[in-house]
């Protein structure tokens, strides 16, 4: 078996790992992709030519090239199955939540709540297609990458209309306790989320890295829908909740172009 070590200098965020796990993800002769995002290093565990690995990585235009190769003794991966089911966990309670936020949005009239159902919807997206990552077929990740961007990208389109529906229309004030109340519970769960991430004992990997990330993204929204509710009650507008409802969606659109390129 073979150790070949990789500098990717473009290689600055979860988009980029799992963009490079999809375009190795058919090369045979890889056994274990190891991830280093902080300092930008891939070192790839293989057997046999090395030339289809480097061809591969230079087709990603990352900045890659290769640091150091050498024969090694072989070694067991084994698949981790207790970050299976940490990644299943916390996508069941954003799924949840995507289904509560929603619901409550529209009962509220808060685009910063629907807006944040969205969000929660894409970090669902994001763990599934962690979870292919560990196991299935290159197909499916890449049919799942592209459902998933084209879907959040249409749902984000939606609410960008309802948004300026409704600043013209002056409807009435949503109800800012209810956003509160449910953006609470919300920033509880991914408390939690990033809690069981930071316990387990695979959080230095990739995955787990990535999932991290976003969860910790997820707290940062769900402070803004809390602070827009106050607003709402504070200026008696419904404007700041617009104005977050129109950041978070931004910010899906975002997303799911990063997921697009995970399905190319």
């Amino acid at each position: 078996m073979q150790k070949t070590i990789f500098k990717i200098s473009k290689m600055d965020c979860p988009s980029e790992e799992n963009l490079i796990r999809m375009k190795l993800g058919d090369v045979s002769s890889i056994v274990n992709l190891d991830f280093d995002i902080s300092n930008r290093k891939l070192i790839i565990f293989h057997n046999g030519e090395l030339e289809q690995i480097v061809n591969a990585i230079l087709e990603l235009n990352l900045d890659g090239h290769q640091l150091s190769s050498e024969q090694i003794g072989e070694i067991e991966f084994q698949e981790n199955s207790n970050q299976q089911k940490l990644l299943w966990t916390v996508l069941l309670i954003n799924f949840s939540f995507f289904v509560i936020e929603m619901a409550t949005g529209l009962i509220s009239k808060s685009m910063g709540l629907v807006a944040d159902s969205l969000d929660m919807l894409a970090d669902s997206f994001v763990y599934g297609i962690s979870l292919f990552a560990v196991g299935g077929s290159l197909i499916k990740k890449k049919q799942s990458a592209k459902f998933a961007g084209y879907f959040q990208i249409i749902l984000a389109i939606i609410g960008f209309f309802e948004i300026i529906r409704r600043y013209f229309d002056n409807e009435d004030l949503p109800n800012f306790s209810i956003m509160i109340t449910v953006s609470i519970f919300a920033l509880i769960a991914n408390g939690v989320c990033l809690y069981l991430m930071q316990k387990s004992k695979s959080k230095k990997e990739a995955h787990m890295k990535a999932s991290m990330i976003f969860t910790s993204n997820d707290i940062i929204i769900n402070i803004g829908v809390i602070v827009a509710g106050f607003l709402v009650n504070w200026f008696n507008s419904p404007n700041p909740d617009l104005i977050i409802g129109i950041i978070v969606f931004v910010l899906v659109v975002q997303g799911a172009f990063r997921i697009l390129r995970l399905s190319k």
